[in-house]
Order: structure tokens, then C-alpha cells, then sequence
């Protein structure tokens, strides 16, 4: 697999922008609005049927993608601070609001995702410093699932420390 080029440079969009996509159960996009084309500078012919993964930064856990889709798949919702990577291997922060989506027989089909601009201080110093650790965590391990799962573990550990689920403990940095 060919090295990520990542820039280190942050892109920012407007607080009152929300960016939006709808995906099939595999997370395959099927639909993304232009604020989310012009912040992670994609074509639309790039990302329709591209896994949302094509997003992923390497900064970004992947015990909170694990939870994350754990969550979705029981049908659940979830609220997440994400950085993603642009094409131009720029990054960006969002504080994501993930859904499954249902057709008319209550069936899950897909799943939608919100976007929204993070409140800096809640991301500087509290959510880095634990995406930091799990990704040390990751890296120690010999393989990706091992790691993973070592730094699932740790979130679940903390969160079980402050008395928390993973939600109420997002809720709780908003205030």
C-alpha cells in the first residue's frame, strides 16, 4: 500500500456549514453535498461509489471507527470528533454525527453522516491527547487488529473509569 502524502496543513470550513453523505451498508458513498467536495477537494465522480474510508487520515484511530460501527450496526447513533485527509493530503477536523438510515419497512439501508465544525478547545485538550494514546497504543501492537482492539479496550477502560458510555462522555465535552 503506497504511503499516505499528508501536508500538515489544516482545512477549515464555516461554522453554519454542515457536511453531508449517505452511504450504502458497506459505507460505499452514494451521495456527498458540495461542502463536503470543497473541504476535502473531491470531484463527485471521485467519491460516489469510493468506501467513505478514502477519508481516513492516518491520525485517526481506528478503535473509534471500530465503536463507531459497532454502534451503527445496532442501529444506534453516534456523535464522533474525526479528522479526515483531503486529497491534497491536507487534514481536517469534523465532529460527525453518524445514523443509520431506514427504508419504509424499517429495515436499515445505509447509513447518514453530519458534520460539523468542532469546538477547538474540547478537540485540543481533550480529544487529541486520548487520539494520541490510542494511536500510541495501536502502533505498539504487531498487527492492525491487535492494536486496534488493545486501544478499544483502553477507550473502554476510560470511559468505564469516568463512569461514562462513550456517548454521554461526547455530550459532556459539548457543554
Amino acid at each position: 500500500m503506497p504511503k499516505l502524502f499528508l501536508t500538515g496543513n489544516e482545512r477549515f470550513f464555516d461554522k453554519d456549514e454542515i457536511i453531508v453523505s449517505k452511504t450504502d451498508m458497506k459505507g460505499n458513498i452514494l451521495y456527498a453535498n458540495r461542502t463536503f467536495m470543497r473541504v476535502g477537494i473531491f470531484e463527485e465522480k471521485e467519491l460516489i461509489g469510493s468506501p467513505h474510508s478514502i477519508l481516513r487520515h492516518p491520525a485517526m484511530p481506528r478503535s473509534i471507527f471500530k465503536l463507531l460501527w459497532e454502534k451503527i450496526e445496532a442501529e444506534h447513533e453516534i456523535f464522533a470528533y474525526v479528522v479526515n485527509r483531503a486529497t491534497n493530503g491536507d487534514h481536517y477536523w469534523v465532529l460527525a454525527h453518524v445514523t443509520p438510515s431506514f427504508d419504509l419497512s424499517g429495515n436499515v439501508n445505509g447509513y447518514h453522516s453530519n458534520r460539523r465544525v468542532p469546538d477547538r478547545r474540547v478537540l485540543n485538550e481533550v480529544i487529541s491527547p486520548i487520539y494520541k494514546e490510542l494511536l500510541r497504543i495501536e502502533d505498539s501492537c504487531s498487527n492492525h487488529k491487535t492494536g486496534m482492539n488493545a486501544a478499544y479496550d483502553h477507550l473502554n477502560a476510560l470511559l468505564k473509569q469516568k463512569g461514562s458510555t462513550y456517548d454521554e462522555f461526547v455530550f459532556a465535552l459539548q457543554s
